[in-house]
């Protein structure tokens, strides 16, 4: 299979040896992998290996899947040429806290991107944009107990070589455009991406949700886009320690502040 576990491990190393956070967060050994050529869903077959036994942080990862899971039902087109990976993470958290998990992920995988000098932002809660474009979407999935959080399987899309309808776009097509490197293996974007999820976590866990939050903000491209609300027009303003979109809302003589969760409202693409 066209897939080399040493030039994702080496990478992986890489990056857990470069300081891409103030703070020291020791990634440890790379997340192990299960690779397959097809499969209908990464999130769906790492729960499957998560209940046959196998300890988490693990993580599975298909050159192709077939039913690929998007956010609120909607399918992931998961052609050849792009990165469909999960990460199992072990959790214990307030069930409460999932929005945290949603931002964390998010911030980790764009940050790790970003130090590969690629300017990739987040379109609130957790898609990955990329000159405006979407690179990539995550899917979580998780499991409670006795109101915690003590598993999550992170699944993430993103677009490497492989075609994509608009608005996507792709890696490649934006590294030849603008003439630079950037990343040259399906490894090495597996290595950033599952890295990132455990790196947003981790950070996550040592500063706490305040500290991410502003870290999320820096490069959150929803901040001040304009949107209209059942027929109200207004701004967003930011995002609450609960994940809520905060906005603005405009009508004569008035302004009204409300706070949104994730599904009440599409951002779209601008």
């Amino acid at each position: 299979m066209d897939f080399s576990l040493k030039m994702y491990r080496e990478t992986w190393q890489r990056i857990n040896q470069s300081q891409i956070t103030p703070q020291t967060i020791d990634l440890g050994q790379p997340i192990p992998l299960a690779i397959f050529e097809s499969i209908p869903s990464t999130n769906t077959r790492l729960w499957e290996l998560i209940d046959s036994g196998i300890k988490c942080p693990m993580g599975a990862i298909a050159l192709s899947q077939t039913a690929g899971k998007g956010q609120w039902g909607h399918s992931w087109i998961s052609a050849k040429g792009g990165l469909y990976l999960s990460v199992g993470l072990d959790l214990d958290l307030e069930i409460n806290y999932y929005p945290h998990l949603v931002m964390a992920t998010a911030w980790g995988i764009a940050t790790v991107l970003r130090h590969y000098q690629l300017p990739v932002t987040i379109k609130w809660s957790n898609d990955l944009l990329l000159n405006q474009g979407k690179l990539g979407g995550i899917k979580i999935e998780t499991r409670n107990h006795q109101q915690k959080l003590v598993q999550a399987v992170v699944g993430v899309g993103i677009n490497w070589r492989n075609s994509v309808p608009e608005p996507g776009i792709n890696l490649e097509s934006y590294e030849q455009e603008q003439s630079i490197q950037g990343i040259n293996s399906l490894e090495a974007l597996g290595a950033i991406a599952s890295s990132g999820i455990l790196l947003g976590y981790k950070y996550y866990l040592t500063v706490g949700i305040e500290k991410l939050l502003a870290k999320y903000l820096e490069i959150l491209s929803s901040l001040g886009q304009q949107i209209n609300f059942n027929g109200s027009f207004g701004e967003v303003l930011g995002v609450t320690t609960a994940g809520k979109l905060q906005i603005k809302l405009r009508s004569p003589g008035a302004t009204t502040m409300i706070a949104l969760s994730p599904g009440q409202i599409s951002l779209g693409y601008w």
